[in-house]
């Protein structure tokens, strides 16, 4: 007989193919735009191409962290290793503010002390690589929908933004040969990719701090609950994300009669699921003994 719960016994499905595909993707156009800019002399292009590098690193550990979310419960990880994802995440996103930070003092440099910029290199190697990037984006996009996920997508994100300012940066260059528009450009999208970045961390964060999932209104959940027959009320109600798409709940309910908990629990497991969502769930029986503590709980009561 197992200790583990059957709910626990197989791990997350979060796949780590897509994340494979991004490696081999970012890696081969790394090494091409690389030697494009060791052929024209051309910095901005050898530089994006160590940040392409760096989201194949990125793209690794989320595709580690996706191998890890899917082994299953043991005793010393009874939950699980779901929640690797989520610490994949908060990498990702603080290796992004790095970047950002780092693009920023580049982009800022650049403007006090203008260079000039090969154009046309710029324009054809930036449009490769937005098709390269626009083709990994769709492939993570239409992949499971978590924090993993999003952390990978950042990153690529960042370059696919990043290839249009150099498609923009190029263009204007040949056409006007204003080379400012370069770090100006990169300014704004470090402030879009800053964003993002920040909302991911504060989302992982989250997770991480078991907070209540923020689709889900936690004193509504126990008013539902409430609702059910044979419920009385509900106390020392508990919600919280294992990972990104497993949510727990745990509660103590309190009944009229105990001899009707087994039904009662099972009405309960059932509208968790159908109307929340929620798959994992502890309930704690007690008997309403009127009179006991001195307060009658309300049937809305949660704590």
């Amino acid at each position: 007989m197992s200790l583990i719960g059957e709910e626990h016994a197989g791990g997350h499905r979060t796949g780590a193919t897509p994340f494979i595909v991004g490696i081999v993707i970012t890696l081969t156009f790394a090494a091409i735009e690389f030697t494009a800019g060791w052929i024209s002399g051309s910095l901005a292009l050898m530089g994006d191409a160590a940040h392409m590098a760096s989201d194949s690193l990125a793209l690794a550990l989320a595709a580690f962290a996706a191998w890890l979310a899917q082994r299953p419960a043991s005793y010393r990880h009874s939950f699980g290793l779901g929640r690797a994802e989520v610490l994949a995440a908060m990498i990702n996103a603080t290796v992004m503010l790095i970047i950002v930070g780092a693009l920023s003092l580049a982009a800022i440099q650049r403007l006090l002390e203008p260079r000039p910029v090969e154009g046309v290199i710029v324009l054809v190697v930036a449009s490769l690589g937005l098709l390269l990037n626009l083709t990994l984006a769709i492939v993570l996009f239409h992949g499971e929908r978590t924090l993993n996920n999003k952390g990978a997508l950042l990153h690529v994100l960042g370059d696919l933004l990043g290839s249009v300012a150099a498609i923009t940066a190029g263009t204007v260059i040949m056409l006007t040969g204003w080379t400012p528009i370069d770090p100006i450009l990169t300014l704004f999208i470090c402030g879009l990719i800053l964003i993002a970045a920040l909302r991911l961390l504060r989302e992982a964060g989250h997770v991480v701090l078991e907070g209540v999932p923020r689709h889900i209104d936690l004193p509504e959940v126990g008013r539902s609950m409430a609702e059910i027959e044979g419920v009385h009320s509900i106390h020392d109600l508990h919600i919280w994300s294992l990972s990104s798409n497993h949510v727990s709940l745990s509660a103590h309910v309190l009944l009229q009669d105990l001899n009707d908990w087994e039904p009662i629990r099972k009405r309960l497991v059932a509208h968790l699921s159908e109307r929340y969502g929620i798959e994992h769930v502890t309930l704690q029986p007690e008997a309403l003994i009127l009179g006991a503590t001195g307060v009658d709980e309300l049937k809305s009561s949660t704590d």
